[in-house]
């Protein structure tokens, strides 16, 4: 007689295994090589501004290649992911912008690395989402969240990463040398991908024929616990495509107010990102203290993704990004009045990247939780889409505001609002969680 098997009940039974801890590794690397990608051109931006002599509105284009080719990846590979699953199209992804990082090291000039840098964008756009998605599939619901944030912050520390490697090698290397490094990193990965990543368990179910690889899957998280002939299920899907599924069955209302979240959210992490090192040098800090100090942001974000996580896997998720996001308002609004004072905004600008950055990566867990296996890819994915919008915005504020001759104290002042704005989205997205219970 056989037996029929939730997936998510099974995964939930088991002590955290060998296995699942070397899916989140990979999706860990993945997303950390994304965030150094991602990262790497607010970091080169000075040595182009220099070497080719161009002026920060003419480095505009540049910054919102990258940020648009995000958009465009986020919101075409979510939906292929719940067609022909998580672990093809991560890999596809990852391949997609390694070469064309490689690529873009050779261009001759801002054209050239504008049209590449978009390319390498939708690659990146389309691979968090993925690792996203795949690394919650294995993950038990009561960890979920701190799973997620974990392998999530792997971009913050590829974003840092790529700090310290620019301080280092542009002065000796260069700045080409950067997108070299962006490039062959990911491609040097993708063998492993191929060999030790698995397909989601959750998707080969829905999608049937394939009950062998997951009783393989899932043997390799419990061996011993599966019979021969063991039948597998998932949580029902939802009618319709993923896309509908998504603003139907409840799911709307809060899927608008985590879009509201997402946007704010990136909004400031990518003009923080992008533009800090040179509000820094403008303000008259060295090219190499700018980067260690915009690095310090994104560290900061790596230990807030890590204490965040853990706090929204016992208490209600909503609230503590709420709170999260509310302290980076207060945060940002005392950076805006003490810019004079060099040690407070280093320490304002590490405390602001752990609740925004810490606050991104907890939204991401959010997300991955809140729809069901049928949409989740494209529900995260589209998330991050409209937040790949905010970054548009927030890149070409900073180089309008920096163009008009704004200071840092006001551009801090005038980010205080996304983030409290993003606090009252993401505390209503919980109310309406509660009311769809």
């Amino acid at each position: 007689m056989s037996v029929t098997v939730n997936i998510q009940e099974f995964i939930n039974a088991q002590p955290y295994s060998a296995f699942q801890k070397r899916i989140l590794a990979l999706c860990f690397l993945v997303v950390a090589i994304d965030g150094f990608d991602t990262a790497l051109v607010g970091f080169i931006a000075p040595a182009i501004q220099a070497e080719w002599m161009v002026s920060p509105a003419e480095l505009t284009p540049l910054m919102m290649a990258g940020l648009i080719g995000l958009l465009v990846g986020a919101f075409v590979f979510g939906p292929l992911s719940d067609r022909f699953g998580r672990k093809k199209l991560l890999i596809t992804t990852t391949l997609l912008f390694g070469t064309m990082s490689l690529f873009a090291g050779f261009s001759e000039n801002i054209t050239q690395l504008t049209i590449l840098r978009f390319l390498t964008g939708l690659g990146l756009g389309g691979a968090l989402p993925n690792a996203i998605t795949l690394c919650s599939e294995y993950s038990p619901d009561k960890r979920r969240a701190s799973l997620v944030a974990l392998m999530v912050c792997g971009f913050s520390v590829g974003m840092a990463v790529s700090g310290f490697i620019a301080a280092a090698v542009i002065p000796a290397f260069g700045w080409k040398s950067i997108l070299f490094i962006g490039g062959a990193a990911p491609l040097l990965l993708v063998p492993a991908l191929l060999r030790l990543l698995p397909e989601s368990a959750h998707f080969m179910t829905i999608k049937g024929d394939r009950a062998a690889e997951v009783r393989t899957a899932l043997e390799s998280i419990a061996p011993g616990q599966l019979t021969a002939d063991s039948d597998f299920t998932v949580t029902a899907a939802l009618p319709g495509t993923p896309v509908r599924q998504i603003f139907t069955n409840g799911l709307g209302l809060g899927t608008i107010l985590l879009w509201f979240s997402f946007f704010m959210s990136l909004l400031i992490v990518y003009l923080v990102g992008n533009w800090l090192p040179l509000i820094l040098t403008d303000a008259g800090v060295s090219k190499s203290g700018a980067a260690l100090i915009t690095t310090g942001f994104h560290l900061g974000g790596s230990v807030g993704a890590i204490i965040l996580g853990k706090l929204m896997d016992h208490f209600d998720e909503n609230r503590v990004l709420a709170i999260a996001y509310g302290l980076a308002s207060i945060v940002i609004l005392v950076i805006s009045q003490a810019t004079q004072y060099f040690a407070l905004v280093v320490a304002g600008v590490i405390a602001a990247g752990f609740f925004v950055v810490g606050g991104q990566v907890g939204l991401n867990a959010l997300a991955s939780g809140y729809y069901p296996n049928s949409s989740r890819g494209t529900g995260v994915s589209w998330a991050n889409g409209v937040g790949r919008t905010g970054s548009i915005i927030g890149s070409l504020i900073g180089g309008s505001l920096l163009t008009l001759g704004w200071g840092a104290g006001n551009i801090f002042l005038l980010l205080a609002l996304p983030a409290f704005i993003a606090s009252l989205a993401v505390l209503a997205m919980g109310y309406a969680r509660r009311a769809r219970k």
